[in-house]
């Protein structure tokens, strides 16, 4: 476990859970903290680094959506696995104020809200799952059944080359 000084409230959600994980600072100094770069930092797979994604449907209602760092999202698909007509992704000087969380931060565990959750099927595939830990520079590793049950959310095919 981390020094209690450098958890995240990623980190302390995640203890208080019992949720087993293991965790990953990386430097972030070069401005490099897209997920591709975050991924080859910590010298792990582009397929088992998740990104956070946060969208509005055409009901207004916000949406997260987690997908491999090196793809991107299907917007139809991820409409489709909401049932919502069509969804959009928010703009960059929204996202503290939906999710608390700053750009190259958010975390699909300890948002302000626990907004409806969908994971790409891809983590299926993976016994471990990285994604951030609710701040640049920080990154944690958990297995995918147990992030979906902590956040209450489904898996679909939502990511895209």
């Amino acid at each position: 476990m981390a020094k209690d000084n450098n958890k995240t409230n990623v980190m302390r959600i995640l203890d208080k859970a019992k949720i087993p994980y293991r965790f990953y600072f990386y430097d972030h100094e070069d401005g490099k903290i897209d997920g591709v770069s975050v991924a080859h930092k910590l010298g792990q797979n582009e397929e088992q680094v998740f990104k956070t994604l946060v969208t509005r449907g055409a009901s207004r209602e916000f949406y997260v959506f987690v997908v491999p760092v090196a793809k991107e999202l299907d917007l139809k698909a991820c409409a489709r696995s909401v049932g919502e007509k069509s969804v959009e992704m928010i703009r960059v000087d929204e996202i503290n104020k939906v999710t608390g969380y700053i750009r190259g931060g958010c975390s699909p565990i300890g948002m302000k809200k626990q907004f409806k959750t969908v994971i790409d099927q891809s983590c299926e595939k993976v016994p471990t799952m990285i994604v951030s830990a609710g701040k640049i520079g920080a990154q944690v590793e958990l297995e995918p059944k147990a992030l979906l049950e902590l956040i209450g959310g489904s898996v679909a095919a939502i990511a895209e080359e």
